[in-house]
C-alpha cells in the first residue's frame, strides 16, 4: 500500500506554569482500566540512516502515527521535531489502546518538517513508511524495519525502530523527582538551559533512551518535573541493571553542550524512597583528567521515588510468554457428505465454510503471539487411515510425532487435504482432544514459569457425547496454563453446552468438584454469521489475557525477564 503525505510536524508545546522548552512528554496513565482486557501500549521511536532532503543542513525528522479504523488512516498523534539528524531517538513516546482480540494496524511515516508549515503542504519532505500491528510489536518488543517510500520502494537504507513498553493505569510504574545543584555554566551570556536523560544499559552494552526531561531556561539548580516511567522499560525487571544519566545544556540547533553524566540503578534509586534522598556528582571525564583541583560539574538529586508493581497480560507476553494455538475439528457423521454442497465441511472454492471462517478469525489474532507461528491441529469424530478406525484425537495432517502446521494457512491447507481420506463418523467425543492438550500445559507447568500458555479451539457442530468426561476434563485443566474456546457450528441446538461456559454459573465435575478458573467461552457461530469476522474473535478471546493472568496470580509466578532483544525481526515488508 502506498504511503501518502501527511501535515508537518507543530513544534513541541512549551510548559505554561514556568519558562520550559519540552524536549519530550511521557504520557499520563490512563484512569482505572479493565484490567488485562484493555492495557495502553508505550511505543519508542528511533531510525537510522534517514534520507537527508535538506541542501544546507540535514533532515529535521518528526514521526507520524496512524492507525487503521474502519479501512481508513486516521492519525493518532505525532514526535517532536528533532533538528538536523538523521538518525533520531524521539523522546515522544506514542500511547495507544491495547486489545488482544483485535488486529490493530499502525502505520508509522516519517517526515523532514519544516515546522511552520500548514497541514498537507509540500514543505514537508515524506521520508519513508511502515506497517505492522501492534500485536506483532508488543509479542517481539522491538521491530527494526526498513523505511519504504511509495509505491513500495526502499527510502535508501533508511531503518525505523520501534520498542513497546506496556502500562496499565498506575501498573507497572515508577514515579521519579530530579533537580540539580551548581551545575556548570555553558552559556556565554545567559546560564545554561539544562535538561536530563536516562538511558538503560542493554546486556549487548546498547544504550536505550529511557526518558529525556523538559529543558529548564537559564538555570544552573534546575528542578525538573516529576515523571513516569515503566519499571520494565527504565530497568528491564533488573533492579541491578546500570543505568546512565546525562545533562545536556540544551541547544536550538541540535548541537547540545554536555554538562555531565553519573552512573547509577534502580536498586541505588530506591534508596530515595520515603523521606530519604539520593544524589550523585554530575562528573565530565575530559574536565577530571584535564583539571587538577576538579571535583564536580554540579550534583544531581533524586527527590522522590514512588513505585508500584502489579503484574498483566502484558507484562507476561513482554516477559516472553508465549500463546501456543491448537485447533481441534469436529468430524463427525451429522456435519453431512464433504462432497455434498450442504455439507458443513463442504469446500466451496467461491466462499469459506464456517470451519475455516472460525479457525482463520481466531488464528489471525494468536499468530501474533507465537514465535514459530506452528500450530497444531486434531481432529476428532472420524475413522482414519490406514485401518480405519475411530479417533478423537488424531492430526489432521497425519502424522502423530508433530501435529503443527505451518502458520494458519498450513491448518487450511491440512484440513482441506485430509477430508477425503476420512469417514465421518462419530460419536462428538471432546475430552480425549482436552486431555491432551493439557498433558503438553501440565509439562510447561513444571517449568514454574510464565513461559507457554496454550488456548485449545474446540468447532464442533453439535453438543457433546461425552459430557461428564468433558466437565472433568475441564476442571483438571483449569489447574493448569490453559484456556478453551468452544464454536458451535451449524443450526443445531446448542443449549446444553451453556454448562460448560462457567458464566452462568460454577462448573462442576461429576464428582461436585468445581473449576478453579472460568477457561470456557461458548459461542454458537450463527450468531456472527453475519458480521465481520473480527466479531467473532473479539467475542471469543476476549477474556483470554484476564485468565492468563488469573493462572500465573494463582501460581505466583512472576513474567519472565525479557529476552534480549535481537536487532531485527521477521515482519513482512508492504508490497
Amino acid at each position: 500500500m502506498p504511503f501518502s503525505h501527511g501535515a508537518a510536524c507543530p513544534p513541541s508545546r512549551p510548559a505554561t506554569h514556568r519558562s520550559t522548552a519540552t524536549m519530550g512528554e511521557t504520557p499520563e496513565p490512563s484512569p482505572q482500566a479493565p484490567l488485562a482486557v484493555l492495557s495502553k501500549v508505550e511505543l519508542r521511536v528511533s531510525c537510522k540512516h534517514l534520507l537527508d532532503r535538506d541542501t544546507l543542513n540535514k533532515s529535521d525528522p518528526c514521526v507520524l502515527l496512524l492507525m487503521q479504523s474502519q479501512g481508513q488512516w486516521m492519525e493518532v498523534d505525532r514526535s517532536e521535531i528533532i533538528k538536523s539528524n538523521l538518525n533520531p531517538v524521539f523522546a515522544k513516546i506514542f500511547t495507544v489502546d491495547y486489545y488482544f482480540e483485535e488486529v490493530q494496524k499502525l502505520r508509522f511515516e516519517v517526515y523532514d518538517s519544516h515546522g511552520h508549515a500548514g497541514v498537507g503542504t509540500h514543505d514537508d519532505d515524506f521520508l519513508g513508511g511502515m506497517e505492522c500491528t501492534v500485536g506483532q510489536i508488543v509479542a517481539q518488543k522491538r521491530v527494526t524495519k526498513p523505511l519504504f517510500l511509495k509505491y513500495g520502494k526502499f527510502a535508501g537504507k533508511s531503518t525505523i525502530t520501534v520498542i513497546s513498553e506496556e502500562i496499565s493505569g498506575n501498573n507497572g510504574y515508577v514515579e521519579l523527582a530530579f533537580r540539580a545543584k551548581k551545575l556548570d555554566d555553558k552559556d556565554l551570556f545567559s546560564k545554561s538551559d539544562p535538561f536530563l536523560e536516562i538511558y538503560r544499559i542493554d546486556d549487548d552494552r546498547s544504550e536505550q533512551l529511557v526518558y529525556r526531561t523538559e529543558v529548564v531556561k537559564n538555570n544552573l539548580s534546575p528542578i525538573w518535573e516529576p515523571f513516569k516511567v515503566s519499571l520494565n522499560s527504565l530497568c528491564s525487571c533488573e533492579e541491578k541493571r546500570k543505568l546512565r544519566c546525562v545533562v545536556w545544556d540544551y541547544d536550538s540547533r541540535g548541537k547540545h553542550d554536555f554538562i555531565g553524566e553519573f552512573f547509577t540503578t534502580f536498586e541505588e534509586m530506591q534508596k530515595a524512597m520515603g523521606e530519604n534522598k539520593v544524589q550523585w556528582d554530575c562528573m565530565n571525564p575530559k574536565y577530571k583528567i584535564k583539571k587538577r583541583n576538579y571535583k564536580n560539574s554540579g550534583v544531581v538529586v533524586l527527590l522522590d521515588l514512588k513505585i508500584h508493581r502489579v503484574y498483566s497480560f502484558l507484562d507476561y507476553i513482554m516477559g516472553g510468554c508465549q500463546i501456543h494455538f491448537t485447533v481441534a475439528i469436529d468430524f463427525t457423521a451429522s456435519n453431512g457428505d464433504p462432497r455434498n454442497s450442504c455439507s458443513l465441511h463442504y469446500i466451496n472454492p467461491y466462499q469459506p465454510n464456517e470451519y475455516l471462517k472460525a479457525l482463520v478469525a481466531v488464528g489471525e489474532i494468536c499468530q501474533d503471539y507465537d514465535s514459530d507461528k506452528k500450530f497444531s491441529a486434531l481432529g476428532f469424530g472420524a475413522r482414519i487411515p490406514p485401518k480405519y478406525e475411530v479417533s478423537h484425537d488424531f492430526a489432521i495432517n497425519f502424522n502423530p510425532d508433530n501435529d503443527e502446521c505451518e502458520g494458519i494457512q498450513g491448518v487450511v491447507e491440512s484440513y482441506q487435504s485430509c477430508l477425503p481420506k476420512i469417514q465421518l463418523y462419530g460419536p462428538t467425543n471432546v475430552a480425549p482432544i482436552i486431555s491432551k492438550v493439557a498433558r503438553v500445559a501440565a509439562n510447561e507447568e513444571r517449568t514454574k514459569e510464565a513461559s507457554q500458555y496454550f488456548i485449545l479451539l474446540i468447532l464442533t457442530d453439535g453438543v457433546v457425547t461425552d459430557m461428564a468426561d468433558t466437565r472433568e476434563a475441564i476442571v483438571r485443566a483449569s489447574y493448569l496454563p490453559m484456556s478453551i474456546i468452544i464454536v458451535g457450528v451449524g443450526n443445531a441446538d446448542f443449549t446444553d453446552m451453556q454448562i460448560l461456559d462457567g458464566d452462568d454459573g460454577i462448573l462442576r465435575s461429576p464428582k461436585g468438584e468445581p473449576v478453579l478458573r472460568d477457561i470456557v467461552q461458548f459461542v454458537p457461530f450463527r450468531e456472527f454469521k453475519n458480521a465481520s469476522p473480527t466479531a467473532l474473535a473479539k467475542c471469543v478471546l476476549a477474556e483470554v489475557p484476564k485468565q492468563v493472568v488469573e493462572y500465573y496470580s494463582y501460581k505466583a509466578f512472576p513474567p519472565r525477564c525479557p529476552q534480549p532483544d535481537t536487532p531485527d525481526s521477521n515482519l513482512s515488508s508492504p508490497q
